[in-house]
């Protein structure tokens, strides 16, 4: 028996609306300021929530480093990879891997620097 059930995932940033913003662009859902340095996405059906916080001196992971480390990562499935990467590059998201074409996934930062990727289904 579980101890915990997941509530939500929290996303350390510079600008929580900003943020929320893109990933209401990315992945849908309605974009719900709580309090003055945080900001939810109120996603669809059930499953995990994302949440954004402010992080004064916030700074970016690098992908790959063991210096910077990316901490954690999204993974984003899609049904069209060239179409959907034309999109998270026009929102602001930026390549950190994404030369094979051929692999079932390609990996970017979102703007404010944390590694997602879209993974072909």
């Amino acid at each position: 028996m579980a101890i915990a059930k997941l509530d939500v995932v929290v996303l350390d940033c510079p600008d929580p609306a900003a943020l929320a913003g893109f990933y209401a662009e990315v992945i849908g859902g309605k974009v719900v300021p709580a309090e003055e340095d945080w900001v939810n996405l109120e996603l669809p059906g059930e499953g995990v929530k994302l949440a954004f916080q402010k992080a004064p001196g916030f700074v970016a992971p690098e992908w790959p480093s063991p210096k910077r480390s990316q901490q954690f990562h999204l993974d984003l499935n899609v049904e069209d990879m060239d179409a959907a990467e034309k999109q998270v590059l026009a929102l602001g998201a930026t390549v950190l891997d994404a030369e094979d074409r051929e692999r079932g996934f390609r990996v970017y930062a979102d703007p404010a620097g944390h590694p997602f990727c879209l993974c072909a289904v």
